[in-house]
């Protein structure tokens, strides 16, 4: 492994960047009765473990052309940056299955997800450029600027309830609509509000229900808040994986085309059942993001007593400006095992998209695999003179919950037309976008979802729509008030412990 520094504004970091694995070097595909067989056993510390292992080698791999990755482009070509709604002859592009949004662009997940280290955001070369809609039309692509992987269990348990609360409310409006002949409900969970829910009763023996979702505020009528992707229109690690699968890698997982070749490459059973069940455990059991403050404290790094009061200053200044409007700083977690299949309605597949049941391929909530996010991550277990600690998994409160420093209010807002996309594919909103979580934004630029801003800076003067207040009046703050600003988000970081492989 190489040790090489990378610098942020405040601090440096011994950074280690994970080597390539070919795909001739790896195993046999992961097989999901295995891991079902050490959950049945009572082994689910091993069945985790193996499972983050496996997918942990699978982000690193560097697939072939025999491995099924890339796809039949049209041209004698695998690989397109570009989308290529022109080539749709019979096993072209265009008439790939499921409907390509962009790619095949890449040969390993590290390619893209590489900054600071393996597993983070990636830089503007980097940008991937769909056509959800295969217009063939430049001016209407969208571009997408690649996000960082770390610790995504802590996002969907959060998601998750959320939603659960959500859920909840609209049932008791159910049932005062139907007791009272109608309900007006405010939604909120964890201290966001996500509008107002109106019911009315339109049937009395037995109660009918319709219920009007014209007030709701950044999340979709079925109350399943979506975590994932810039619009937040993937509810689950697995279902985003396995979409980025396809048009990132063309790697076609079976649960999303069974025994087919959608991508006309020649290769069917490119990623198994076990493999997503690897990549989405992997991806959940990644270390979290860290402060700068946090690391100073436990020795880790050095930081002076003047950029440890710039940092404080500029948290009250992001608060005083509005910023943790939408930017939640935290959320606590009633209960932080993460579960794989998930039991909460919305965050598991019913059916998969190859339309076979999961339970036919052995994922099951019986056998799900199931962690701690408080304690369960291997990463970052960090040795200290005053003992181990656990900088990878989330902190517990005095009252014993899981503590998630995540800055975000998992909603869906209007961030102003100078940013909206040239097109609106999926129909949430050209201008709508997720508010992106600030946990490790000082490790990650660029920044905005096409990786426009190259400072921290820019991104905050670029903000409009919902946000333009706080644009605005960070924008009347002093030169120096908005550089203590910018210095407590490049607090935010990423670490990774330099020892790491050493043993």
């Amino acid at each position: 492994m190489t040790s090489v520094k990378t610098m942020t504004p405040i601090f440096a970091l011994s950074l280690v960047f994970a080597m390539p694995v070919w795909a001739e070097d790896l195993l046999e595909p992961v097989d999901q009765a295995d891991l079902n067989a050490l959950v049945q056993e009572g082994q689910m510390l091993d069945a985790f473990l193996d499972a983050f292992e496996a997918g942990d080698a699978l982000t690193e791999t560097q697939f072939t052309q025999q491995q099924g990755v890339g796809a039949n482009i049209g041209e004698g070509r695998i690989f397109t940056r570009f989308p290529r709604a022109d080539l749709d002859g019979p096993t072209e592009w265009a008439n790939h299955y499921p409907q390509r949004e962009g790619g095949a662009n890449a040969i390993s997940c590290i390619a893209c997800h590489n900054a600071p280290f393996a597993n983070g955001a990636g830089g503007i070369a980097l940008n991937v450029v769909v056509d959800p809609a295969h217009t063939g039309d430049p001016s209407l692509y969208l571009e997408r600027n690649t996000l960082p992987l770390f610790a995504l269990g802590v996002t969907q348990r959060l998601a998750e309830e959320i939603s659960e609360a959500l859920f909840a409310q609209r049932e008791a409006a159910r049932s005062e609509a139907c007791q009272n002949g109608s309900a007006a409900v405010g939604l909120s969970a964890k201290g966001v509000s996500y509008g107002t829910l109106f019911v009315t009763r339109i049937a009395a023996a037995p109660c009918e229900v319709a219920f009007d979702y014209s007030a709701l505020k950044g999340v979709d009528e079925d109350l399943v808040v979506r975590a994932f992707g810039w619009k937040g229109n993937h509810a689950t690690i697995r279902e985003f994986t396995r979409n980025a699968a396809h048009n990132e890698l063309g790697l076609q997982a079976v649960e999303l085309v069974g025994d087919q070749d959608g991508d006309y490459d020649g290769v069917i059973d490119e990623l198994s059942v076990g493999d997503m069940t690897a990549l989405t455990i992997y991806m959940a059991g990644l270390e979290r993001p860290v402060s700068s403050v946090e690391l100073a404290d436990l020795g880790l790094i050095d930081l002076s007593p003047a950029a440890r009061a710039r940092i404080t200053a500029g948290e009250a200044h992001f608060v005083q400006v509005g910023c943790a409007t939408c930017h939640t700083p935290e959320m606590t977690l009633n209960d932080p095992i993460f579960s794989e299949p998930s039991t909460v309605p919305g965050f598991y597949d019913a059916s998969f998209p190859d339309g076979s049941w999961p339970a036919e391929h052995g994922l099951a909530p019986q056998t799900a695999i199931r962690f701690d996010l408080a304690g369960d991550q291997p990463n970052n277990v960090i040795a200290t003179t005053d003992g181990e600690v656990h900088l990878g998994a989330l902190q517990r409160n005095a009252d014993g919950q899981a503590v998630a420093q995540w800055y975000t209010d998992f909603r869906r807002h209007d961030i102003g037309a100078a940013m909206a996309d040239p097109a609106d594919p999926l129909g949430i909103g050209a201008a709508m976008f997720l508010t992106r979580p600030l946990a490790g934004v000082g490790a990650t630029g660029p920044w905005l979802h096409d990786g426009r801003a190259t400072t921290l800076h820019d991104a905050m003067m670029l903000h409009g729509g919902d946000a333009k207040l706080s644009q605005e009046a960070y924008a009347a703050l002093s030169k120096e008030h908005q550089q203590e600003l910018i210095a407590f988000l490049e607090s935010l970081t990423l670490y990774q412990d330099p020892h790491a492989d050493e043993d």
